[in-house]
């Protein structure tokens, strides 16, 4: 006996479905939301694969490809290490993408996306752009070599690198981006030094910026709105660039699964994860720490570093504030605005560093196409053919254009909120 189903009728968006607390917490105006929230965003990652819960990769794997199919006009190749993403994502014979596609093996994502471009341009294809992205173990080590040759050789490749300081897919061994004192499968918590030994690993994003590739840039999964900004303006660019995303793991971190993006925003609010831009091997732009706390509240929820509470290591826990002391003075990650905006530091940050060229004049470099993207993307309309990157750039941000009024303190448009950015259009619909 058969069923007859109700097609499915088209309901009313409730406010979760249209907001954004990605500023602050609070939710943001129409106008100012992430295109995540957009009905006609795309959707290169869809649901139904298996990651853990509260994976951080896969929210900034989402928002990362997201974005940068919509800065390439929908026209991106992806190539992907081995890893957590690649396992998770595409169980044989099932896949959760929605894109070219292609899976390389642990070590060669550089070397095969570098492939991709080189065909794309020995067919003619400008348009077609390439990404490729991988974990912490496929970046820092095993595909180290291949990451510098493109780098060298400035491929035009935008290469992700999902960091959760760890090969987490193989059992939570260590890897070169393992933190000091953490507690890995292969680094006990035992001994003088108890977990991951001190002065090993590797900056990548540094060495990057040492190859003096066209950009290089840090961000986290408790910032969307910077991460996408990031991916956006890379895809603005040509040659070699790169990015490097903190995502923590649950399961290896030892965190509670919904606590994710917290754990993630105290890495930066600590100074042990510093969030950055570089162009040309010259750091342009930091992510300012506005609510400053110690390494000791970082790492307290956290498993992987209980050895350092019972008994307490003071000494270990020491060295490692003096890490994040470092950061935060060699980034300047302390410096508040001199013009008392009141926009986040993560946004202002970004918001002084755009690039312009002479009245008239596309910024070299600048893909107008990426940015007419950008500005789609947080649904503002048209743009100026004079300086398309910066007015995509103004635009996202709320803020008016170079030359153009800003609004004063009496202006009914303007947000009476720190943590939110100035608007102009505040009709929507009701939420």
């Amino acid at each position: 006996m058969s069923q007859v189903t109700a097609p499915l009728t088209e309901n009313r968006r409730k406010f979760y479905q249209v907001g954004s607390f990605a500023v602050g917490n609070r939710l943001v105006p129409l106008d100012l939301l992430s295109f995540q929230s957009d009905a006609d965003r795309p959707n290169a990652l869809t649901s139904g694969h298996r990651a853990c819960q509260g994976c951080g990769e896969t929210l900034g794997a989402r928002y990362v490809v997201d974005a940068a199919l919509a800065a390439a006009d929908g026209q991106l190749f992806a190539v992907n290490a081995t890893g957590c993403l690649e396992v998770f994502s595409t169980p044989y014979p099932e896949t959760s993408w929605q894109l070219p596609w292609l899976h390389s093996l642990f070590g060669n994502a550089p070397a095969v996306a570098t492939g991709v471009a080189a065909a794309l341009k020995a067919r003619g294809d400008t348009t077609t752009r390439v990404l490729a992205q991988g974990g912490d173990g496929g970046t820092v080590d095993i595909g180290f070599g291949a990451l510098s040759g493109m780098f060298e050789r400035n491929d035009d490749v935008l290469y992700v690198c999902y960091d959760n300081e760890a090969y987490m897919n193989t059992g939570v061994q260590r890897s070169g981006a393992t933190p000091p004192a953490a507690r890995t499968a292969t680094t006990q918590a035992v001994g003088p030094e108890p977990g991951n030994v001190f002065g090993q690993g590797k900056d990548v994003p540094r060495i990057a910026m040492a190859h003096d590739i066209p950009y290089v840039a840090t961000a986290t999964i408790a910032d969307l709105r910077d991460l996408e900004y990031k991916v956006t303006k890379a895809m603005s660019m040509r040659g070699a660039r790169y990015l490097h995303v903190l995502v923590p793991c649950p399961l290896g971190w030892g965190t509670i699964s919904g606590e994710t993006v917290q754990i993630a925003r105290l890495a930066t609010q600590c100074g042990l994860f510093p969030v950055y831009e570089a162009e040309n091997g010259v750091v342009t732009a930091s992510s300012k720490i506005r609510q400053r706390v110690s390494v000791e509240d970082y790492l307290k929820p956290q498993r992987r570093f209980a050895h350092l509470f019972k008994p307490r290591r003071q000494d270990v826990i020491d060295r490692l504030q003096a890490m994040a002391d470092r950061n935060i003075e060699r980034y300047d990650l302390l410096t508040g605005d001199d013009d008392g905006d009141p926009l986040p530091r993560t946004l202002a940050g970004q918001y002084a560093t755009v690039p312009s060229g002479p009245t008239g004049e596309t910024p070299e470099g600048v893909d107008t196409g990426a940015a007419a993207a950008m500005a789609s993307a947080t649904g503002q309309g048209e743009l100026s053919r004079k300086k398309p990157f910066e007015e995509a750039a103004h635009l996202q941000l709320g803020r008016a254009p170079a030359g153009s009024a800003r609004p004063t303190e009496g202006d009914p448009a303007v947000v009476e909120n720190p943590d939110t950015v100035a608007i102009e259009n505040t009709e929507g619909p009701e939420q």
